[in-house]
């Protein structure tokens, strides 16, 4: 009798513990996993018709719905790209055009009120990611009381190109950024369907790294979408120079361009080519770019001018950077970081004003050289872009800005991954025997690398099997998400167990918060003003 009754009790907890939920969204119902934790995962939800055939190059058309019930339990498939980060890993069933899914995961415990709610970008340059890698997994977000999504969304040359054909057809006149209305399409499906799954549509926060960071500035200024959000995060990346769109006309123009090494001069042939050979043809050497575009539709005026006019989303904005988003390397062109050598790339840079720039970012040292073109390096990749978005929307928003520096060195690797070398923007490679048997150069500066802070900041450290995490990185992941949790709940970091940090406004004095193993609140130094104010300059010309 005991046997029979601990049976039934076995029964009844695999199946509460494995019980799914159904949600009645506009389109149809979907079925959710529940993970271990309890929370509900429902993954590949369709937010757009597959932007296939004739849809290739227009923005995104309403899914379709459909009858019955239908099973959310694995990812959709991932945009069309190349593998050109080594530090991605998809866990979608493979690459198709067929593409524009979300993913939506729902805390375990039904809440009497709304809840927020997180959408998160991917990044990797416009060309590469998925809403399905385990580093932006919605788990553990979703285990402190937060809805969260991933997004996908076009990329490269079928998320990008501008074509005067493509302008023609389109009642708006525009053509390109079909990536960024993809974003746009999942933020409206949103705010028809979330409060179904129990969240709040009023209380949507944006966020991303990397591209996914400049894809969040670029939804605070589009008329489409800036009403659609109530809060951002930027890790990393802005649309404001050297990273702004590029003018309709030159896009257009690089279009014809690759049509005509496409041997396809026509709209109707580009469109004909096979998703695979178009990708092909996209990716060899001396193609021209494709990238953001100011359109006139999704962009009415450059993202800068919005920003300084006060015209974008007036949020609360969460933003920060990495310590050492790119290594020495990429200022130093392979030439080893002695003082002469460092001087030479200035004079190269600067010219006239190589003097003034190494006041800013010295050199007398081998090791002040290696910090120094670190800074330098990333300031020029992607830090200052980012420092102009949080300065220009605290002058003019009205809101508060939160700006952090991630500073986590990495932990060591794992003796599984001792073959992998770090790649040049937070990627990872396999190392050749010819690379293992080179001497050693001086090693990079030891900082936080480009797109380190993920992992931390969305609770995913035990995803990544790359690195021997240590209690001390676990530390710092728990602070992270905390600070990133409570900006999401109530639009402030703070929270009463941790350091607290300050928010910047018009006027006020700059700081930011130092995210590391001891995190702390410091003050903008003098030098690190100057260094932004002297690049304002160089990119305001």
């Amino acid at each position: 009798m005991k046997k029979s009754i601990l049976f039934l009790m076995l029964q009844l907890a695999c199946i509460i513990t494995f019980a799914q939920v159904q949600v009645k969204t506009a389109n149809g119902i979907v079925e959710s996993v529940t993970e271990k934790s309890g929370v509900n995962s429902f993954k590949g939800i369709p937010f757009a018709q597959p932007p296939i055939g004739e849809l290739r190059w227009k923005e995104p058309q309403p899914v379709n719905d459909w009858k019955g019930v239908r099973k959310c339990d694995a990812f959709g498939y991932n945009a069309m790209q190349k593998k050109v980060f080594g530090d991605m890993g998809f866990r979608s069933p493979g690459m198709s055009e067929d593409c524009l899914y979300l993913n939506v995961w729902v805390p375990a415990k039904p809440s009497k009120t709304k809840l927020p709610v997180l959408v998160y970008f991917y990044g990797g340059g416009f060309v590469a990611g998925d809403g399905s890698e385990a580093r932006y997994d919605g788990e553990s977000m979703a285990k402190r009381g937060i809805i969260t999504l991933t997004v996908n969304y076009r990329l490269g040359v079928f998320g990008f190109m501008a074509h005067p054909e493509l302008t023609k057809e389109s009642k708006h006149h525009s053509s390109g950024n079909y990536g960024l209305l993809d974003q746009n399409a999942a933020l409206r499906w949103v705010q028809k369907n979330i409060a179904a799954f129990g969240g709040d549509p009023n209380r949507v926060t944006i966020a991303g790294e990397s591209a996914g960071s400049m894809s969040v500035s670029a939804q605070m200024v589009s008329p489409l979408s800036k009403h659609l959000i109530a809060g951002a995060i930027g890790e990393s990346g802005a649309m404001f120079k050297p990273l702004a769109p590029a003018t309709l006309n030159t896009a257009e123009s690089n279009g014809i361009k690759f049509g005509e090494k496409a041997e396809a001069t026509t709209l109707a042939a580009l469109r004909a080519i096979p998703a695979d050979q178009l990708l092909e043809l996209a990716s060899k050497p001396g193609t021209p770019p494709t990238g953001f575009v100011m359109d006139g539709y999704f962009f009415d005026k450059m993202p800068s001018e919005t920003f300084m006019a006060g015209e974008q989303a007036n949020v609360p904005l969460l933003v920060g950077w990495n310590s050492a988003e790119i290594p020495y390397q990429a200022f130093m062109y392979g030439s080893a970081p002695t003082p002469e050598n460092y001087l030479k790339q200035l004079n190269m840079f600067y010219k006239d004003k190589a003097n003034e720039v190494l006041k800013l970012y010295p050199g007398a040292t081998e090791d002040e050289v290696i910090k120094s073109a670190t800074e330098l390096a990333s300031d020029r990749f992607i830090v200052y872009a980012t420092w102009k978005w949080a300065d220009t929307h605290a002058k003019t928003s009205g809101k508060p800005v939160y700006r952090y520096i991630f500073s986590k060195a990495k932990p060591p690797v794992t003796a599984a991954m001792a073959n992998l070398t770090p790649g040049l923007a937070g990627g990872v490679n396999k190392s050749t025997e010819a690379e293992k048997a080179k001497p050693k150069g001086p090693q990079p500066y030891n900082g936080a690398p480009h797109a380190f802070e993920i992992e931390y900041a969305m609770g995913n450290l035990a995803t990544n099997k790359m690195y021997e995490w240590t209690a001390a990185d676990y530390k710092v992941s728990d602070i992270m998400e905390s600070y990133f949790a409570n900006f999401i709940k109530n639009g402030n970091p703070n929270g009463a167990t941790l350091p607290k940090w300050n928010a910047n406004t018009k006027g006020g004095p700059v700081t930011f918060m130092n995210i590391d193993v001891n995190t702390v609140l410091e003050k903008e130094s003098t030098q690190l003003k100057g260094r932004y104010m002297f690049l304002d300059k160089e990119y305001s010309k």
